[in-house]
C-alpha cells in the first residue's frame, strides 16, 4: 500500500517537473521570438533612417547649412505627405511638452514674429523670419538681408535690393539698421537688426543671460517653408567652439531669423542654420547685448531678470 502511494507521488512529481520544464522552454522560446521581432523592427527603422539621410549628400564631417528658403525654386516645398507628417510630428511634440509653456503665452509670442522676404538683383526672392523688439525694430539673420560670400567663399555679385516683412497680410518695406560681422552663413556674427514703422505687435522680452543647459526645453517659432509662423519644440544640445548652440529641433527652410524661447517665453536666441543633410538639428545663435547696440535706451526691449 505504502509502495503504491510512493510510486504515485513519484509519478506526480515527475509530471510536475516535466510540465515546469516545458513551460520554461516555451517562455524562453516566446521571449526569443519577441526579441527577434523587436530586433527586426529596429533594423527596419535604422534602414529607413539611413535611406532618408542617404538622399542628401554624404559627408564625413558635420557641415552647417543655412535655413532661409528660396521662392524661385519649387523643389524646396515639401510634398503633401511630407507636410502631413511634419504637422503630425509637431502636434505630437506639443502634446508631449504640454504644460511647459502656457497656450496663451504661445499665442502671444507667435504674434511677435513675422514672415520676412528679400529680393536680390537677379530677381530671386528668399524667405525667412524676423522677431519684433518693439518701436519698429526686428531681429533676424544677416544672410537673409545681406548678400554674403558664395559657396566658394568668394564675394559674389549678388546684392539684396529690397527687404519686406508681412504685417496683417501686407508687405511693408524694411531697412537694415545694423548687422554682425559674418561674411558667411551660420556664424556668430550672422545677425541683423531691421526697422519699419512702429507696428501694433507685442514686443519680445529678451534674456541675454540664458545658460542653455544641456537638454533644456526650448520652443522655436519660424516661417516654416514660407507657410506662416509655425511652432516647434526641442531641446538644447552642445555648445560649439565658435559660440553657437546645437538644438534638437527642426531646421526647415524659412526658420532662419525666427525665435528660440525658453520656458518663460523669453527670446534667448535665433535659429541660423542646420546640419547639412539633416533637418532634425539646428544651430542656435544666443541673443547678445551687442545685437541691441543701435537701439536707443528707451527703445531697448525688456530684459528678463532672474528671480532670486
Amino acid at each position: 500500500m505504502i509502495a503504491g502511494r510512493l510510486a504515485f507521488l513519484t509519478s506526480l512529481l515527475a509530471t510536475a517537473v516535466s510540465c515546469f520544464t516545458l513551460g520554461i522552454m516555451h517562455a524562453r522560446s516566446s521571449d526569443l521570438l519577441a526579441a527577434r521581432v523587436y530586433d527586426a523592427k529596429i533594423d527596419a527603422i535604422r534602414a529607413e533612417v539611413r535611406s532618408e539621410l542617404g538622399r542628401g549628400r554624404r559627408t564625413d564631417a558635420v557641415v552647417p547649412a543655412g535655413t532661409t528658403g528660396q521662392l524661385a525654386r519649387e523643389d524646396h516645398a515639401p510634398n503633401l505627405s511630407a507636410r502631413e507628417r511634419m504637422v503630425r510630428e509637431i502636434k505630437q511634440e506639443l502634446q508631449s511638452e504640454m504644460g511647459l509653456l502656457p497656450v496663451h503665452l504661445l499665442r502671444d509670442r507667435r504674434s511677435s514674429f513675422v514672415e520676412l522676404y528679400s529680393t536680390d538683383n537677379f530677381g530671386k526672392t528668399n524667405y525667412g523670419t524676423a522677431g519684433y523688439l518693439g518701436h519698429g525694430y526686428f531681429v533676424t539673420v544677416k544672410h537673409a538681408v545681406v548678400a554674403l560670400k558664395d559657396e566658394d567663399n568668394r564675394q559674389s555679385t549678388r546684392k539684396i535690393t529690397s527687404v519686406r516683412i508681412v504685417y496683417r497680410g501686407k508687405e511693408i518695406p524694411a531697412k537694415v539698421i545694423d548687422t554682425g560681422d559674418a561674411d558667411v552663413e551660420v556664424h556668430t556674427g550672422d545677425w541683423a537688426i531691421i526697422r519699419t514703422r512702429e507696428l501694433e505687435l507685442p514686443a519680445l522680452r529678451v534674456d541675454t543671460a540664458f545658460a542653455y543647459d544641456f537638454a533644456e526645453p526650448l520652443f522655436r517659432l519660424g516661417n516654416d517653408y514660407s507657410k506662416g509662423i509655425i511652432l516647434s519644440t526641442g531641446y538644447a544640445g552642445q555648445k560649439t567652439s565658435n559660440g553657437l548652440v546645437t538644438c534638437l529641433t527642426d531646421g526647415h527652410p524659412g526658420v532662419s531669423g525666427g525665435g528660440v524661447l525658453n520656458q518663460r517665453g523669453d527670446l534667448v536666441g535665433i535659429p541660423i542654420g542646420r546640419m547639412q543633410g539633416d533637418y532634425r538639428f539646428s544651430f542656435i545663435l544666443p541673443i547678445r547685448a551687442e545685437m541691441l547696440r543701435k537701439l536707443s535706451p528707451y527703445e531697448q526691449p525688456v530684459q528678463t531678470t532672474l528671480e532670486p
